[in-house]
């Protein structure tokens, strides 16, 4: 059921919208979202194609006195990271999201909104089913499996596109045309320990939430919150304590906002646990930014049968400190917002002495990553870890020559009465790997402000995508 004050205009847009949002829509699990699309192209008369990895392209022909023009892609991806806080109960996978609108923004309950990329592929819907649009051609793309490793776009029989000109519609600030984005890559590590029981000890729950969390791309250089990072520090200055398990972080690109660890301490020791935990807390906050002001840390007793050794403890432990986090270089012309490379400490769960982490990286420049992952490696050896390498992608390197950009910007200055920032964007858009399947292919990308992306305070700001969608049809009126 939509919320009181849903938006009404664009009609077609938010109505696309509202219907993808009572769609489950995790990643790998696009199917009936794609048939809303086919059903909405076969109402259109629209042909449609598939690929063997689920991606899917409809063809819409262009506007009366306009369909021998050249074809123009418009791309966006299906999937949407699915992330809730720990006290709602909502299964992805089969459950619609609960929108609501608060002081102009559009969000969901508790849940991640997946306006990322929802919202884009409303807008190319419409640009299809509202028949007031001039347009040339178009190629719809949309594309699965996005948020888990861009293995849509990766996989993509590009044989399915013929235009050389596309718009991606899945960035998140109104008023900037991003015409670079990062590249990245990932691993998995795995490591088994013994487990044993010892006589005289108590067991406790530690949980740790109310961080921001977020996209590991687009929001790591605010200095957010890791809850692995945290939850090692509390442990480490527990004296004696053994760690039962473990089990923080959700993917490879969300930064960690909730976790839970159950150790052993000698004797009943809950005075000192939860004196060292509000200490900790009352410092964390003091150099956490404002959005991770919700910290909250809770202390249960449990039971448990066996823990790791104290040594091997301080083992994971250890890894968990020395494991790199955050930003490691900024570009150097816009060094306050732009990182060059960064690093996620995205998953550690410890369960029955079975050990799992999984970390990503960013970069513009591969060769600038390499020390990274060299370090990275070394750690994994030296701490004796099993590491699988993830498949990377590659990034799209800025083209301010781009004709593209060009038009772009004089739309807008047109409409709007400026010229829009211009950007790279530090996160893995699929315009890098669809420019290499198609190198002679122009991109451009733009699409209205969300905030949060990747968590649970995900939120659409409703005044942006009006003026998104007006700029949409001034671009396609101007092809």
């Amino acid at each position: 059921m939509k919320p009181e004050q849903y938006p009404a205009e664009p009609a077609h847009l938010w109505e696309h919208f509202y219907q993808i949002t009572q769609i489950p829509r995790p990643s790998k699990e696009e199917a009936a979202v794609r048939q809303y699309v086919i059903d909405q192209a076969e109402v259109a008369q629209c042909p449609w194609e598939t690929d063997e990895e689920g991606n899917l392209v409809v063809r819409v022909p262009g506007s009366s006195g306009r369909e021998k023009e050249p074809p123009l892609i418009i791309q966006n991806h299906l999937d949407m990271v699915t992330v809730k806080t720990e006290d709602k109960a909502h299964d992805f996978s089969a459950d619609p999201l609960s929108l609501q609108v608060q002081e102009g923004w559009l969000s969901a309950d508790r849940t991640t909104l997946g306006a990322d990329n929802g919202v884009g592929c409303a807008a190319a819907l419409a640009a299809m089913t509202d028949t007031s649009v001039s347009h040339p051609p178009l190629e719809l793309l949309f594309t699965v499996d996005e948020e888990t490793g861009l293995g849509g776009a990766l996989n993509l029989d590009a044989g399915l596109l013929s235009g050389t000109r596309m718009l991606n519609l899945d960035t998140e600030d109104w008023n900037e045309l991003y015409i670079g984005c990062a590249g990245g890559g990932g691993w998995e590590f795995t490591r088994t320990f013994d487990t044993v029981s010892e006589g005289n000890e108590s067991f406790w729950e530690i949980s740790l939430k109310g961080l921001a969390g977020g996209h590991s791309g687009i929001q790591i250089h605010e200095q957010l919150g890791n809850a692995i990072k945290l939850l090692g520090q509390l442990l480490y200055s527990l004296s004696g304590a053994r760690l039962v398990s473990l089990d923080a972080g959700v993917a490879h690109n969300v930064i960690p906002r909730e976790g839970r660890v159950v150790v052993a301490v000698p004797g009943d020791a809950e005075s000192q646990l939860r004196t060292q935990i509000e200490k900790l807390r009352e410092q964390w906050l003091g150099f956490l930014p404002a959005a991770d002001a919700a910290l909250e840390l809770g202390l249960t007793a449990t039971d448990a049968a066996a823990a790791l050794s104290r040594s091997d403890t301080l083992t994971v432990l250890g890894l968990i400190a020395a494991f790199p986090h955050g930003v490691q270089a900024y570009n150097l012309a816009q060094p306050a917002d732009l990182p060059d490379l960064s690093i996620n400490l995205a998953v550690c769960t410890l369960r029955e002495g079975r050990l799992f982490a999984e970390a990503s990286f960013r970069f513009f420049n591969y060769e600038q990553s390499l020390p990274l992952q060299q370090a990275v490696e070394s750690l994994a050896a030296a701490f004796d870890l099993h590491i699988e390498p993830q498949a990377g992608y590659p990034g799209w390197q800025p083209e301010f020559d781009s004709a593209l950009l060009e038009q772009g910007a004089k739309v807008h200055e047109r409409l709007f009465g400026f010229r829009p920032e211009v950007k790279a964007i530090h996160a893995g858009l699929e315009c890098g790997i669809l420019k290499s399947k198609k190198p002679d292919c122009d991109i451009l990308s733009f699409g209205p402000t969300i905030r949060g992306a990747h968590s649970p305070t995900e939120r659409l700001e409703i005044a942006t995508v009006a003026p998104f969608w007006d700029y949409l049809k001034a671009m396609l009126a101007d092809m």
